[in-house]
């Protein structure tokens, strides 16, 4: 099928990332939030990257407005009809169901509907949604805007013509597209975890400060320490995916999530969109 409808579901640092590039690319796309306020935040948040974009000579003002004009912001669930509509909302199974079929009820049958989680099995998810066969997975990473690898994630009842053009389109979008089979953390989430984990297991010991790790580690070759790249994710969805994994992988005990991440969840202490994680950030005007 030819693509050239892209409706992104939730306006959040993600569904935001990937309305910017879809609409960058020159697809139409519409970006959906119930909440006006995260709406609104989206749109000036894009602007702000288009701009930086424009400033480093990366795209012209023409392109800027063009790409802009291509984006239809909405609060309304109906106006989310189109060739592909990907979902970036909640880490709930439940929650996504839900939305899937509401999101097939509206489109056509031969719309994709894609989900951007970072772990949770699509195989689940399909099997609560009118047309299975159209759900897949299409997992961008932080910042989507920057980040090339997509996993593009094959469920037990997804069509191979639905991979196949979702792999076409992520190539369409300038990504890097990587298809993988519907396993706990797919590839990226299901590799890194040690990485997290083993760091957050030397804090509990308390034998040595975060900044130590992150500076040894990114002296190693890593472009960001574990707790600095925890921060920018967001302690609520790093971790929900260590929880994910953790579970569906029967409970390892070198997987066992950080009860010092537990707390910083639990205190609202979600990195760098609440202005404090690991590290303290001055918040964005």
């Amino acid at each position: 099928m030819t693509i050239q409808t892209i409706a992104v579901c939730g306006a959040g640092t993600m569904g935001s990332g990937i309305a910017q590039v879809a609409a960058t690319a020159g697809f139409t796309t519409i970006l959906y939030e119930l909440n006006e306020t995260v709406l609104e935040k989206a749109k000036s948040s894009i602007a702000a990257n288009l701009q930086t974009a424009v400033e480093k000579g990366k795209l012209s003002a023409a392109d800027k407005e063009a790409t802009l004009g291509r984006i239809t912001f909405t609060s309304q669930l109906q106006d989310c009809i189109a060739d592909i509509v990907i979902e970036a909302i909640v880490e709930k199974v439940e929650v996504k169901v839900n939305l899937f079929n509401q999101l097939a009820a509206i489109n056509a049958p031969h719309t994709i509907i894609a989900s951007n989680t970072s772990s949770l099995s699509i195989t689940a998810i399909a099997k609560g949604v009118k047309g299975p066969e159209r759900i897949a997975g299409l997992h961008f990473f932080n910042p989507a805007f920057l980040m090339k690898l997509v996993e593009v994630v094959k469920g037990e009842q997804t069509d191979d013509a639905v991979i196949t053009t979702l792999v076409d389109f992520t190539k369409r979008l300038g990504k890097t597209p990587v298809v993988c089979k519907d396993a706990p953390g797919f590839i990226v989430n299901r590799v890194a975890r040690p990485y997290y984990i083993e760091a957050l297991r030397l804090a509990e010991e308390g034998q040595v400060d975060l900044a130590t790790i992150d500076q040894l580690l990114e002296s190693k070759g890593f472009k960001m320490g574990p707790f600095k790249l925890m921060d920018l994710i967001g302690n609520d969805i790093n971790y929900a995916v260590s929880c994910s994994v953790y579970d569906q992988l029967n409970q390892p005990e070198r997987l066992k999530p950080s009860y010092i991440q537990k707390e910083k969840v639990e205190k609202g202490e979600l990195g760098k969109k609440t202005g404090k994680g690991y590290y303290k950030y001055t918040p964005n005007p």
